[in-house]
Formats: structure tokens, C-alpha cells, sequence
């Protein structure tokens, strides 16, 4: 039996495990035994902690999830609340965080989505991260344009990062972060441009403007 107060530490290790073995003979060679041997624990602790290959994936993405959302909640902590364009900056420059466009976390993120179209766990897990990306910019935009306007922005911008991040990912060179953020800024500054004359006070934020939609195919955070 695992020792008490191990577990945090084993999956820490075994979710660090999973990223390098991704990372060095991808998704499909990344046996269980793999695993277990680059993180020097028998299989039977892998089966305890995640039961399989699965779990330990999802687990897996469970961290590179957390790692996004904190990324973005720190870039916008100290913004003032009645700034949308500060906060909608603050996420993409958050989706094009180290954490996430580094070589082990871009191939378990691929893995992940091609996985996900086979497993209803996995693929839930995309969805539930999906719309947080598409509600949190929904509910930006709409600060600052009339619902429907907000509703086709926040896809567009959702679609624009998970495309240049795609790109960056499968170039097999370095990923140019400073270049894809300018392409999405400058996204973000024409949909601003179409701010109504109303202003703030004109298009104050209803969650239901942005909560029935559909969302965009593989929108990360």
C-alpha cells in the first residue's frame, strides 16, 4: 500500500512522467510500463492512483488546465474591472504562456484532443474547457458590444487562438509566441471597433447572452 501524504506526490510525479514520456515517443508508445519506469514506481501504482491510461491522461490534462487558468488569472488580477480589452489581452497572452507551448505540454495537448473524439471522459473534459475559454470572452466582449455581436466576437477570438496555437504546434520549429499574440490583438482591436455608441452603460453583461452557444472545436482555456 502507498504510504499516507504520498499521493499528492506520486501523481505529481506520475502526471510529470506522462508529459516526458509524451513528449519523447509520443501518446501511443507511452505504455504504462513507460510511465512507471521513467517515473521509477512499479505499474500497480499507476493502476491505484488512475486506473489506466485514461485516467492518467485526464489527470495529466487536469494539470495542464490548472497550469492555463492560473496563468490567465494572474495576468489579470490587478486589472481594473471596467477595462475588457486589458482582461481579453490578459487571455490570450495567458493561452501562449510557457506553460503551455512548451515541446511536452503541445504533443500531450494533441494527444489529448485526438484521444478525446474515442473517450466520453476525455471528450467531456474538452467540452467543460471549451466553454469556459468561449464564456470568459463572451462576457468581456459583451461589456463592450450588443450580445450578438459579443457572442460572434468571442468564437472568432476563441477559433484565432486555438489556430495560431495549432500552427505553432505542429510547425516543428520554434513557436513564435510575440507573432501570434500580435495576430490576435489585432483581431481583438476590430471587434472593438465595433463598440456601440452606448458605451459600458449601453451593453452591460447578461450571462445567458453568453452561456447558450456552441463552442468552438478545441478552445483550450
Amino acid at each position: 500500500m502507498p504510504k499516507v501524504g504520498m499521493q499528492p506526490i506520486r501523481r505529481s510525479q506520475l502526471i510529470a512522467a506522462t508529459l516526458e514520456a509524451v513528449d519523447q515517443v509520443g501518446m501511443g508508445d507511452a505504455s504504462i510500463a513507460y510511465i512507471a519506469r521513467l517515473a521509477g514506481v512499479s505499474n500497480g501504482i499507476i493502476s491505484h492512483y488512475f486506473r489506466d491510461k485514461n485516467g492518467l491522461l485526464e489527470a495529466t490534462m487536469r494539470h495542464l488546465m490548472q497550469a492555463l487558468s492560473d496563468a490567465v488569472r494572474e495576468r489579470r488580477t490587478n486589472l481594473p474591472p471596467d477595462q475588457p480589452r486589458e482582461h481579453l489581452r490578459a487571455m490570450i497572452e495567458g493561452n501562449f504562456d510557457d506553460s503551455q507551448v512548451n515541446g511536452p505540454a503541445m504533443k500531450t495537448w494533441l494527444a489529448f484532443w485526438a484521444t478525446s473524439m474515442h473517450q466520453p471522459s476525455l471528450r467531456r473534459l474538452q467540452r467543460v474547457n471549451d466553454h469556459r475559454l468561449y464564456s470568459n470572452l463572451c462576457g468581456q466582449f459583451r461589456l463592450v458590444l450588443p450580445p450578438l455581436q459579443a457572442r460572434t466576437a468571442a468564437r472568432g477570438l476563441a477559433a484565432l487562438i486555438d489556430g495560431l496555437w495549432l500552427r505553432g504546434a505542429l510547425s516543428g520549429e520554434g513557436f513564435d509566441t510575440e507573432q501570434a499574440m500580435q495576430i490576435a490583438y489585432e483581431y481583438l482591436d476590430l471587434q472593438l471597433l465595433k463598440t456601440t455608441q452606448g458605451g459600458l452603460a449601453a451593453a452591460q453583461p447578461q450571462m445567458a447572452d453568453c452561456a447558450i452557444t456552441q463552442p468552438t472545436p478545441k478552445a483550450r482555456a
